[in-house]
């Protein structure tokens, strides 16, 4: 399973792949305001940081606006995806870029329908949210289910990344079902290293490695 950060912090992006667990980065237009800096500079950077996707989003509602701003995006670094919502003009979009060869994430997919339609547009990833629809009392991962079972039975190469993740068991039961990609927030990463009992440990053995310096 791939991990990719969903985040525009270049310090958070920095750290976490130093350590060699970030395989790609997600954005949105409302975490490139949060890094506080000019978007093209921040995805630059993004991209200078991480060798994998790079997802940057259209703000266009019509598939025309959104062509524009794609080629703009695109030619920012190779490694830029391009974001691009679910709908009709998103999947027009969707398959006009997959056309030119340029690869789109469709996100802000919500069924099963919607992910076959992507994956049908030429979508390289798609990605259903699966935190929103716990919160209003679907089950995410059975969505995950779905459409892993899907794609499974046409062989399509569209990859699906486990979005809107709220906690490291989330990141659990994608791999469990065999999920391609999780992006998740540093927070989640960094909390898949902890363990209280992890930390009961570490100090045990500290204390008995320092009763052996005391003789």
């Amino acid at each position: 399973m791939k991990f990719f950060l969903d985040t525009a912090i270049r310090e958070e992006i920095r750290d976490l792949a130093a350590l060699g667990f970030v395989d790609g980065v997600t954005t949105n237009p409302s975490l490139l305001k949060e890094a506080r800096a000019p978007y093209r500079r921040v995805l630059e950077e993004i991209c200078r940081l991480v060798s994998g996707p790079v997802s940057a989003e259209v703000l266009a509602e019509e598939s025309a606006g959104m062509l524009r701003e794609a080629r703009e995006l695109a030619a920012i670094a190779p490694n830029i995806v391009i974001k691009v919502p679910m709908g009709s003009e998103g999947l027009r979009a969707a398959a006009a870029l997959h056309a030119e060869g340029v690869g789109t994430n469709v996100t802000l997919v919500f069924s099963a329908n919607q992910a076959l339609l992507a994956a049908k547009a030429g979508a390289r990833f798609v990605s259903p949210f699966i935190g929103r629809l716990d919160d209003v009392g679907q089950s995410g991962m059975a969505l995950i289910e779905e459409i892993l079972d899907i794609y499974g039975n046409y062989d399509f190469e569209t990859e699906v990344i486990v979005a809107s993740v709220r906690h490291p068991m989330h990141v659990v039961e994608a791999a469990r079902l065999g999920a391609d990609i999780v992006t998740m927030p540093a927070k989640v990463l960094r909390a898949m290293f902890a363990h209280p009992l992890t930390d009961v440990g570490k100090a045990k053995f500290l204390e008995a490695w320092r009763e052996v310096e005391r003789g």
